[in-house]
């Protein structure tokens, strides 16, 4: 299968249909989908006609993919996923960074590790300017990810969110880095 990138640790690639029982095992665990749905699970139904046709579009401003399995590369063990996904349809300028992955991956630095790959790519290969990521004020795991993939603060918002969770009362924080902002700390 073709790696579209890899780490010392990892393996992006893109889905293919196959990977349909590694994404509900995913998003039905309560922990993993704490700060989505306040843990509740995702059908099968949901995964096969919304979120894997997702993850199988080719975006039109990169010309590639904009979700990737993420794979143990010494065991090829799904980990999660990792999003690298322009903002607007037809411009690479600005992207958002996200990730989700199994509790088995947590703690180990996988998370950091493909975001700072794909920024790297993003910066170096495709054309991007400036990259986004997003979550809740009070997932403190995720935030600690942005920062130490070298993203910074840049402001907290408020969403209307169809079914309030947990912690969503203290709303949603924005991160960034700009080219500009890589290119001198490196």
């Amino acid at each position: 299968m073709d790696v579209f990138l890899e780490t010392e640790r990892l393996a992006l690639r893109p889905f293919t249909d196959a990977d349909a029982g590694h994404l509900f095992a995913l998003d039905n665990d309560p922990d993993v989908m704490r700060f989505l749905t306040g843990g509740k699970p995702t059908s099968r139904e949901t995964i096969l006609t919304k979120t894997l046709p997702r993850f199988l579009h080719d975006h039109p401003a990169l010309g590639t993919r904009c979700y990737w399995a993420a794979e143990e590369k010494a065991t090829g063990t799904f980990l999660g996923w990792f999003e690298f996904r322009p903002l607007d349809d037809h411009s690479p300028a600005v992207v958002e960074l996200g990730y989700r992955l199994n509790q088995a991956a947590w703690g180990k630095g996988y998370a950091t590790e493909g975001s700072r790959a794909l920024i790297h790519k993003g910066f170096t290969d495709l054309g991007v300017e400036r990259v986004t990521a997003n979550t809740m004020a009070v997932n403190t795991g995720s935030r600690r990810v942005m920062e130490k993939s070298g993203l910074s603060f840049l402001r907290t918002f408020t969403e209307e969110w169809p079914e309030a969770i947990e912690g969503s009362e203290h709303g949603e924080v924005e991160y960034e880095l700009s080219r500009a902002a890589w290119e001198q700390r490196r």
